[in-house]
């Protein structure tokens, strides 16, 4: 068992390689279909079983979705890049090799910005993004002596997202995959399902004594599917290899795999070189040139992308900068508040409601905002309501938000005055509320003279009881304080 004493000794080392299938609709270099789902084998052809004599087009939609991350991480752009076969053996890579790039790769030398849960940024930066296509899937389940191939995926084009050993916590390459999704998604140019293997990464980790430069050796574990699981792996990974470097044993450079039922790796293979691919030019495809103009004009159709976004809400809206990350985290969910912010002005009790409860309800019921039938202009009602002090915010968020979920076209009017959620405005029923709450308890009304003000929330408690909720708590709670103020 180590302890933090001795891993403090050590600094973690990260890069990740995040491979994205791309939303075409056809393969890279065939007019296969993409789709996934489909029957084993239905989306094939003689170019995507790899027959003899047949050769591959490229696919111009996968080169511009290429460009488009590059630009959006910052990346330089190169005019002129080529594919290279990369040779080696699976029984679902049908030609024996596979079509990627290798020295010339379409995106490099760019980097993602990443926040932190401590509010901290960092940069984490990006060696490549180069274009390649998928292999096949391997099916060990469906019969009890052989394994089966399913070729549909063979060709699906990818582009592979490679970082620099930047990354020095689990918490970071959360973070970091975690932008990568957010990015492709805003893009459109990926899914990000993570689930289905449309967005999986292999980290590459090594450790090394705090102080140290050079690096140690890597292990690199293969297709992690969760960001959960890409930080329990990168957890694991730096406490058996601190161990090992402690126990005075050599870190074997292997490729391995993450049990997620474990929580273990284990040896896939030892990790292969460059020169074990035997890497060089595809001889079928020319190099690509890429015009001045046309990148210029993929620049243009970017759409606003999640940093910009969070600029914006914090200038144009007021939020503070950690509402409007959060906002910003999943594309839906920032449109469904630019449509909000055109029926209220209140714009940071908004950002509140859909961080806040709207969330909560959506993470419970494993529902997407897409999915949520509230109409914007009856949650713009709502907050109308509660700034208004006509009904208060416990019970809008109880009460009033799961009754519009269950009757999503009933009015807000119509819930209020049905439920009897209008705040009363008569100020001697309010004071006759507080005057029996601070009867109840002469002891706490001591403690408060004695400058414990904390048991403000108590006498509140009994006061929001005796109500039903059917005050204004701002107003109730000054009044609260010149009762008790007036019985010194």
């Amino acid at each position: 068992m180590m302890t933090e004493e001795v891993l403090q000794k050590y600094e973690l080392v990260v890069g990740l390689e995040i491979h994205a299938q791309l939303l075409t609709d056809t393969k890279i270099f065939s007019s296969d279909p993409a789709s996934f789902g489909s029957e084993p084998n239905r989306n094939t052809s003689i170019i995507s079983v790899g027959l003899p004599g047949t050769l591959p087009k490229i696919n111009k939609k996968v080169v511009s979705y290429a460009v488009k991350m590059g630009l959006a991480t910052n990346c330089t752009i190169n005019r002129i890049n080529r594919f290279d076969r990369k040779n080696y053996f699976y029984a679902d890579l049908p030609k024996g090799y596979q079509i990627t790039q290798d020295e010339y790769p379409i995106c490099q030398k760019g980097y993602v910005p990443v926040v932190l849960k401590d509010k901290s940024e960092t940069r984490v930066r990006i060696n490549r993004i180069h274009m390649e296509e998928d292999a096949g899937k391997s099916m060990h389940d469906k019969d009890d002596i052989y394994s089966l191939i399913d070729l549909n995926r063979a060709g699906v084009p990818l582009i592979e997202i490679v970082s620099e050993p930047d990354i020095r916590s689990a918490e970071e390459a959360a973070a970091y995959f975690t932008e990568i999704r957010k990015l492709v998604r805003y893009l459109n140019i990926c899914d990000g399902n993570m689930e289905e293997g449309s967005l999986r990464c292999d980290a590459n980790i090594s450790v090394r004594l705090r102080g140290e430069t050079t690096y140690g050796a890597r292990c690199e574990v293969k297709n992690l599917n969760s960001i959960r699981n890409l930080q329990r792996a990168v957890n694991y990974e730096f406490k058996r290899q601190v161990q090992l470097v402690e126990q005075g044993e050599k870190i074997e450079q292997n490729t391995l795999n993450f049990d997620a039922a474990t929580g273990v790796t284990s040896v896939l293979r030892s990790k292969e070189m460059a020169n074990d691919y035997r890497y060089f030019p595809e001889p079928d495809l020319p190099p690509l040139h890429l015009s001045e103009e046309w990148i210029e004009d993929l620049r243009k159709q970017l759409p606003e992308l999640p940093e910009q976004r969070i600029k914006r809400y914090t200038e144009q809206f007021g939020l503070k900068a950690h509402d409007a990350y959060l906002l910003t985290g999943d594309k839906a969910v920032a449109d469904y508040f630019e449509l909000l912010s055109k029926h209220t002005t209140h714009y940071r009790v908004a950002a509140n409601w859909i961080n806040g409860p709207i969330q909560s309800y959506l993470n419970e019921s494993g529902k997407d905002i897409s999915q949520l039938d509230i109409k914007v202009s009856s949650l713009a009602e709502v907050i109308a309501l509660i700034q208004d002090g006509k009904i208060n915010n416990s019970a809008a968020v109880q009460q009033l938000f799961p009754a519009l979920i269950n009757r999503p076209a009933t009015s807000v009017r119509e819930l209020v005055e049905e439920m009897n959620l209008l705040i009363d405005t008569g100020a001697d029923q309010l004071q006759q509320f507080i005057d029996e709450a601070v009867s109840r308890y002469p002891d706490k009304v001591k403690e408060y003279h004695k400058g414990k003000k904390g048991v403000l929330g108590l006498f509140m408690g009994d006061v929001m009881k005796l109500s039903k909720g059917k005050i204004d708590p701002k107003t109730a709670n000054q009044l609260l304080i010149n009762k008790l103020e007036s019985l010194k």
